[in-house]
């Protein structure tokens, strides 16, 4: 989660940064410069992100599909970024940024977890950052409040729609991995009060 309180100013070198990053007991994003530390969630925000990753790796079994939390980078070139994604998928071996074994640069696949004070940079500069990524086809929004997906996918005319659901008896196709996911299997053991 990001938060305009944990904002460092100053400018720091991406060189910098990684050797910060690597000894660092706390997660940092870079954004072109200036690095942004990251906050912990709430126990739903930690459900989901658990159920996701339990459901896309007994999915994905068997498969040339990886799954990964939130502890490895992804690096964007393009807008000199570094996002953990809460959740992420790569087709085949891993391409690494660099040569180094901390960034990616190949997703094929995103999950992010909203949060009130996270929701509108998910929906709006993050995903202009993401889409710049050649090897993505899918991102997807997960609300932790209420029973509601936006999911993204890119088509063959590099365009990309939005399905939205919010009935937890729906399933998500998931094209980019050939996997169908339970709308109900993302929200087990989630308490949603109205």
């Amino acid at each position: 989660m990001i938060t305009q309180a944990k904002v460092k100013k100053q400018i720091i070198s991406l060189e910098n940064y990684r050797k910060l990053e690597d000894i660092s007991e706390f997660k940092h994003e870079y954004h072109d410069g200036v690095i942004i530390a990251l906050t912990g969630g709430t126990i739903n925000h930690n459900r989901i992100i658990r159920n996701l990753i339990y459901w896309l790796m007994n999915l994905c079994n068997n498969q040339t599909y990886e799954v990964f939390s939130s502890d490895l980078r992804v690096w964007i070139p393009e807008h000199k970024r570094g996002f953990y994604p809460y959740v992420m998928v790569i087709t085949g071996d891993a391409i690494f940024n660099e040569n180094r074994q901390d960034e990616i640069v190949n997703p094929c696949l995103i999950y992010e977890v909203l949060s009130p004070s996270t929701s509108s940079y998910d929906r709006g500069d993050k995903f202009l950052y993401y889409r710049s990524i050649s090897y993505l086809k899918e991102y997807i929004l997960v609300d932790q409040v209420n029973y509601f997906i936006e999911h993204y996918t890119k088509t063959e005319n590099n365009q990309w729609l939005l399905q939205e659901y919010q009935d937890i008896n729906d399933m998500i196709k998931l094209n980019s991995i050939d996997i169908d996911l339970k709308i109900s299997d993302i929200y087990e053991n989630i308490s949603i009060t109205k």
